[in-house]
């Protein structure tokens, strides 16, 4: 079964930035569509962003150009990186293939934006 190991999450302040980081295996790196979600209190969880084994990125059009996801082919990890956070940004995050796999929903890692 798949892991996705998630980290980088914190409480920030309005306007700040996070990276946040994936773990996957070497395997589902190499050959699997990935994609950041995220999960807000009492709402469905969404995707954020995708990227391709090939490095090809995806927004959704509900998106804000304020996240930016990427991949380091050094180690099998996917980044997610966003800026000038707002509260609405506040979630769990999570990272899964694209589509999800939904045996292997990892932990997520928490964002909270708030002053």
């Amino acid at each position: 079964q798949e892991q996705f190991v998630e980290s980088g999450g914190a409480l920030v302040q309005p306007g700040g930035s996070l990276r946040l980081s994936c773990t996957v295996s070497q395997n589902t790196f190499e050959i699997a569509p990935l994609a950041w979600y995220r999960q807000a209190p009492g709402k469905e969880r969404e995707m954020v962003a995708s990227i391709t084994s090939g490095g090809r990125t995806f927004y959704p059009d509900s998106m804000e150009a304020r996240f930016t996801i990427s991949r380091d082919t050094s180690k099998p990890t996917v980044y997610l990186q966003i800026v000038s956070l707002k509260p609405d940004d506040t979630a769990v995050y999570h990272c899964n293939t694209r589509p999800a796999i939904v045996d292997s929903w990892g932990q997520g890692t928490q964002v909270t934006v708030s002053s």
